[in-house]
């Protein structure tokens, strides 16, 4: 019932045409995701801000979650939480890896490593979760 890379890059262009980032890949443990980084993804003192990478951490998860049960559009984030590690570059895209932890019937638990392209460390670490709508029981449709 996984949706594949590109089932899931056509998914989220009709729904999230906005969305500025790249799905490298994907497959039922996981995702990475990058995102070029253009001055509007900016704050002052010239960094990537907090926001953008929250942002391209949640859509790895959701990505990572889609490639593991299917399109579930209604899939939503139930908690995220990041600590920022040290300052990204603003010359380099950001890379989001993320990593399934635990599948539930209703609740997905990841993580992501955000990295600024081209360096080992980690600019962010990211854990998030998300509520999984109940799959319809058959005989509910009898």
């Amino acid at each position: 019932m996984s949706a594949t890379k590109e089932e899931i890059a056509e998914f989220m262009k009709s729904e999230f045409p906005q969305a500025k980032y790249r799905i490298e890949a994907v497959n039922s443990s996981g995702s990475i995701l990058s995102h070029d980084i253009g001055l509007d993804d900016l704050r002052p003192g010239g960094t990537v801000s907090g926001p953008v990478m929250m942002g391209i951490a949640d859509v790895a998860l959701y990505v990572a979650i889609l490639g593991r049960i299917g399109i579930v559009p209604l899939a939503v984030t139930t908690s995220l939480t990041i600590n920022f590690l040290r300052k990204p570059t603003a010359k380099s895209r950001i890379i989001a890896e993320c990593k399934l932890l635990k599948v539930g019937r209703s609740l997905v638990v990841g993580e992501v490593s955000l990295y600024s392209d081209g360096s080992d460390e980690l600019v962010a670490h990211v854990v998030g979760t998300y509520s999984v709508p109940p799959t319809k029981n058959k005989s509910e449709n009898l």
